[in-house]
Formats: C-alpha cells, sequence, structure tokens
C-alpha cells in the first residue's frame, strides 16, 4: 500500500488507520523545550495559588494561559487534524488531565459524544503528553473500532474518583483484552474520535500525569444541546458562525483571562447539565 502523503499533516495510509481504528499514535506535537515549558508555567501557577490547578481551571485553560493559547495552534498538531476533518477549524475545548502520582483517580470507559451534544460527530481529541504517559501512571486505552456504529448506552455513577463530571460509563461489558494502550512521551500526541470507547487506570508512576486535551471541530459542527456556546477559530474561515468566539488571552491569569474563562463555563455548564 501506498504511504504517499496527503496535502497536509497525515498520510494516506495514517488518514485510512484513523478512519479504520478510530485513533492514531504517537504523533509529535511539541517540542521538547516547549513541552517542558508548558508543565514548568503550569506548576509555578500551582505553587503561586497554594494548590493544584482546581477542577473548574481545568476546563479551558487555554483561555487563562497564553502558553496553552499557543498549543493549541502548533502547526504540527493542526496539520494533523486538517488531515482528517478540513482546513477550517474551531477549537471547542481544551482540557487538562492531571494524575497524581499514587493517586486513585481514573476515567471510566465511555464515549465523548454522548455528552458533549455536538452535531455532527465530527470531533477530534489531540491529547497532547506534558509528562511521560505510561501503563505505570494510566495512559489512555481505546478499543480499536469502537467509533464505528451508534452510540453505547451509559450510566452516571457519580464515583468519588472517577476524572468524568457524572462518573460517565458505558453500560456494557468491555473486553480489556481488545484495548490499546496509546503510550506517549513528552510532546508527543495521540488523535481519538468523539464516538472510540476509551477510559485510563490509577497512576502508579513516583511522577505526575500531565496531558493536554484539545478538542477540534470543523466550523460547521453546531451545539445540539442548548445556544450560547463558544469556540476559537484557530485555523481557516468559520462561514457559519455556530459559536460565539472565545477572546485569546493577552497575558497569563490575568483578571480579564479569568472572566472570560468563567463566562466560557458558565455557558457550557448551563448548555450541556442544565
Amino acid at each position: 500500500m501506498s504511504d504517499k502523503q496527503t496535502s497536509v499533516g497525515l498520510s494516506t495510509r495514517q488518514v485510512e488507520s484513523y478512519r479504520r481504528d478510530g485513533y492514531l499514535f504517537p504523533l509529535p506535537a511539541l517540542d521538547d523545550a516547549v513541552c517542558a515549558d508548558a508543565r514548568r508555567r503550569i506548576e509555578v501557577f500551582e505553587f503561586s495559588q497554594g494548590k493544584p490547578v482546581t477542577k473548574e481551571q481545568r476546563f479551558k485553560p487555554h483561555l487563562m494561559m497564553t502558553f496553552l493559547d499557543a498549543a493549541i495552534r502548533t502547526p504540527l498538531i493542526l496539520d494533523a487534524v486538517e488531515s482528517l476533518i478540513g482546513g477550517d477549524i474551531l477549537c471547542w475545548e481544551t482540557s487538562l488531565f492531571i494524575k497524581e502520582a499514587g493517586d486513585p483517580a481514573y476515567i471510566s470507559w465511555h464515549q465523548d459524544a454522548t455528552y458533549w451534544g455536538l452535531e455532527p460527530f465530527d470531533v477530534i481529541t489531540a491529547w497532547v503528553a506534558l509528562s511521560p504517559s505510561t501503563v505505570q501512571s494510566g495512559c489512555m486505552r481505546v478499543l480499536p473500532g469502537s467509533h464505528i456504529g451508534g452510540l453505547v448506552e451509559h450510566i452516571d455513577t457519580f464515583a468519588p474518583n472517577n476524572l468524568l463530571s457524572r462518573g460517565q460509563e458505558v453500560a456494557v461489558t468491555v473486553d480489556e483484552a481488545k484495548a490499546v494502550d496509546l503510550i506517549l512521551a513528552p510532546g508527543e500526541m495521540s488523535l481519538h474520535d468523539v464516538k472510540i470507547v476509551h477510559g485510563s487506570e490509577p497512576n502508579q508512576a513516583d511522577d505526575r500525569r500531565i496531558g493536554l486535551a484539545i478538542r477540534y471541530i470543523p466550523t460547521y459542527v453546531r451545539q445540539g444541546a442548548g445556544t450560547g456556546d463558544s469556540a476559537m477559530l484557530v485555523r481557516g474561515v468559520d462561514r457559519f458562525n455556530h459559536f460565539a468566539s472565545d477572546p485569546r488571552p493577552t497575558g497569563d491569569f490575568t483578571p480579564e483571562s479569568f472572566a472570560a474563562h468563567k463566562s466560557a463555563r458558565d455557558n457550557r455548564m448551563r448548555i450541556l447539565l442544565g
């Protein structure tokens, strides 16, 4: 089979693999120095506030941190995403996933599309490792091909150590023998489809596991669960204007960026949680 490059980013073979399996890894994302600096600046902020990044701050942190705003525009990342959804791209959301060393926190098996309200399901997550994401540290696990077909039933468990907002979990038996561990070095990323069944185990390593999940959508996607949602154009042109425009931060952790972040989060919670 030919491995001819597509117009930008991924090769033909990589695109075919993603369409078939629902994920692709490992791919280059951030330079080593950029990755290390991002982690350092997150941890400096944590030190300044006297506690780890909170649950609320993990939502859309790129609205408060200029270095994460730059990360979502990284050409290596956007070129790969463009190969799959075209050149008019919105960043709908970012999320910081942080598991402390030895923490029992985990993510149950679930499909993102079940709860996000986006229509159609043309959504890609770029999961960028800011620290080693290994089996021991609780890397993401996926079920290949589980993105094909409809969504499966989910239940809300509200389990105390589940990092998901409601402890969302598929209400079917998962054959974990078929799961693939998406092992990533710092600065590498995986791509996964919004419908793929995925989860992760607790971090049993000696270091924190820090990942930045970037949710990209083509501009024709809309929010079907309500009005007032927001996103940020990161490449191309938005001819549809289905989302309010998130403002780029002009500085790190400024009063203006905190206010923009709170507004975006309040709107999203109102739409998705009622």
